[in-house]
């Protein structure tokens, strides 16, 4: 028998294939319908409340801490008393109709009831199953949820494992780069490759004083230049970053397999094609505009 190699960036191709079938339901009306309907504010207490759940009725310094990149500022005033206004099993439980109406809407019942779908499930959560515990705590609380029996919302929480898993090497990885939580987003939407500055800073509650403080504090580290744009040791500082993200997220897709990463690539890659083209993302939040 033949055994593949995984190459270095296949796991992270495969969590940019996989992400968007997470991270589309905070984009979704259903969202802030739904939490609204439960009690909870719209936008910043939904969003905090919803992902942050799974840890249980925390404080505001918690959900700081694992968010990383919001402002404090905007946590506090929300985080705890969303678990006065529902506790986190009824967020949970809302979560589950939220990520089932979502999904339905964007990829329709025939491809909710796939041999595909089905599969990118199956596969997902195999990889899942070598993700590690510690000092993961976003993956840590997902991972002691039940899974769903449904296949897209199986393949929803298997998504959320393994986005998380990365998501909390990447963490460490920025800390160990020196990059603070909005020194990190000014390098990251220096790259182009992700939100627009203008949506990042007010997502992620950071004034335009912030945010050139920020920059003020990457030139001084020659990481960014006068205009805003990194640097080459900026980019090389990036490039370490993910580098170091890659290696602490290898281990779910060795365990997988190159084929069957290959495969779940392959498939996630056509189901958020499928999210996108049903306007699951708004596209004037991406890029450097």
């Amino acid at each position: 028998m033949t055994v593949t190699a995984l190459e270095p960036r296949a796991g992270r191709r495969c969590h940019n294939a996989l992400n968007p079938l997470h991270s589309v339901v905070y984009f979704a009306p259903e969202y802030d319908d739904t939490f609204s309907a439960l009690g909870l504010e719209r936008a910043a207490m939904a969003y905090f409340a919803g992902r942050a759940a799974p840890l249980g009725a925390v404080t505001a310094g918690a959900v700081t801490a694992t968010f990383y990149n919001f402002n404090h500022a905007i946590i506090a005033p929300v985080v705890p008393r969303a678990w006065d206004l529902a506790s986190p099993a009824a967020v949970l439980d809302a979560r589950l109709r939220v990520t089932d109406a979502v999904l339905t809407r964007l990829l329709g019942a025939d491809v909710l009831a796939s041999a595909d779908l089905a599969e990118a499930a199956d596969l997902a959560l195999r990889a899942s199953e070598a993700c590690t515990r510690q000092a993961r705590p976003l993956y840590a609380a997902n991972a002691d949820l039940p899974v769903p029996e449904r296949p897209h919302l199986a393949l929803w929480h298997a998504a959320t494992l393994l986005r998380e898993h990365r998501g909390d090497g990447h963490l460490t990885a920025l800390v160990a780069s020196g990059l603070d939580g909005v020194e990190a987003l000014v390098t990251h939407t220096a790259t182009g490759k992700s939100f627009t500055p203008r949506f990042v800073q007010r997502s992620r509650g950071w004034s335009a004083e912030d945010w050139a403080a920020a920059q003020d504090r990457l030139r001084d580290r020659g990481l960014l230049d006068a205009e805003g744009e990194l640097t080459e040791r900026g980019v090389e500082l990036r490039r370490e970053v993910e580098a170091i993200t890659d290696r602490l997220d290898r281990a779910p897709y060795e365990h997988l397999g190159a084929e069957g990463v290959e495969r779940l690539t392959a498939l996630a890659g056509l189901l958020a094609q499928r999210v996108f083209a049903a306007g699951g993302f708004p596209a004037q939040h991406f890029g450097k505009a």
